[in-house]
């Protein structure tokens, strides 16, 4: 099964670990899910930073 992940560095899916761990996030089941890498991770610190904020 293939894994894709996003190249933060160049802003592309790359399937498999093509590029250094620094440079890339992931891995994703789809190359869909790797494309909207950006969008999922600002979504995921927008929940954090909102349970962050009720627990003061």
């Amino acid at each position: 099964m293939a894994e894709f992940w996003f190249n933060t560095k160049t802003h592309e899916v790359e399937e498999g670990k093509v590029s250094p761990a620094v440079d890339r996030v992931g891995p994703y089941a789809t190359r869909d899910e790797a494309a909207h890498a950006i969008e999922t991770i600002k979504a995921r610190n927008a929940a954090l930073d909102a349970e962050e904020a009720a627990d003061d």
